[in-house]
């Protein structure tokens, strides 16, 4: 079943992709929720009409993307948490911690677009990956220390 995407789904695609899913995820999941449409004829002559006429402010949007990217650069991000004399961490380390830690640094960035490689369990040197655009991702570098 083709559908298209009117909206970002993660692991699945970006707003206005055509992408093709079981029916029965496209049924009962993304078309009852309003995260996708048929890709019928006339829907796909919609899209891509809508898809060229934004596509300038798409352009604004990733050179945005591209302008945090290079702000963040090689920074280093310090969060802490409480750890147990093994030193794994009680709790857990969140992205709203991570997205916390950037805003201190003057950087907006949403925490539903941050996710980790690696879930941290210990205190020590982790990275994260931002997903700032749909073709602009950034490594960002974090270690966890002791409170």
């Amino acid at each position: 079943m083709e559908v298209i995407l009117k909206d970002d789904v993660k692991n699945l695609g970006y707003k206005n992709d055509i992408v093709t899913v079981k029916p029965g995820y496209g049924r009962n999941y993304l078309l009852p929720q309003g995260l996708a449409i048929l890709a019928d004829k006339t829907n796909k002559k919609i899209v891509a009409e809508n898809v060229r006429q934004a596509a300038h402010k798409a352009e604004k949007i990733k050179t945005a993307a591209e302008a945090v990217a290079s702000q963040i650069g090689d920074t280093v991000l310090d969060i802490r948490a409480k750890v147990g004399e093994t030193g794994k961490i009680f709790g857990r380390v969140t992205t709203l911690q991570l997205a916390e830690g950037l805003k201190a640094k003057g950087i907006e960035v949403d925490r539903k677009r941050i996710s980790f490689d690696q879930e941290p369990t210990a205190a020590g040197e982790y990275t994260a990956t931002l997903n700032l655009h749909k073709e602009v991702k950034h490594q960002v570098r974090f270690n966890v220390v002791a409170e």
